[in-house]
């Protein structure tokens, strides 16, 4: 009965982790490997140097070839990831105030090929 009943708060714990959109201490809306943030799919993410802090102006067609890592319409900040408010309305993850992207170009986990794009305005994000 024990057993049961801590599986019940546990459960119910857990879906009111995710419920909530937020960030959980500890864990970040990306990852690092090979020294660049990459997204949950381990794909490279970049900045766009024309983007100001706290606001993406990447939107349309831009937004399609440079895919923003959307956060849910909940997501809360926490240390240095914040949420940013799309044109659309819709929220993105921002790291140390700078939106994040995808590449569409990139094909597979450790590509880079964004890096440098346009004038040199896009970079793969570092932590």
């Amino acid at each position: 009965m024990i057993r049961i009943a801590s599986l019940t708060i546990l459960s119910a714990t857990l879906l009111a982790a995710c419920s909530t959109g937020s960030v959980a201490p500890g864990n970040s809306p990306a990852t690092t490997l090979n020294g660049v943030l990459v997204g949950p799919t381990q794909m490279t993410l970049y900045v766009f140097d024309k983007d100001a802090a706290g606001k993406s102006v990447c939107n349309g067609g831009c937004a399609a070839n440079w895919p923003p890592l959307m956060a849910p319409a909940n997501a809360a900040a926490i240390g240095d990831w914040s949420v940013v408010t799309r044109d659309d309305g819709s929220k993105q993850w921002a790291y140390k105030g700078r939106p994040l992207y995808h590449w569409t170009k990139d094909a597979k986990p450790g590509d880079k090929t964004g890096d440098g794009f346009l004038n040199n305005s896009w970079h793969v994000a570092k932590p």
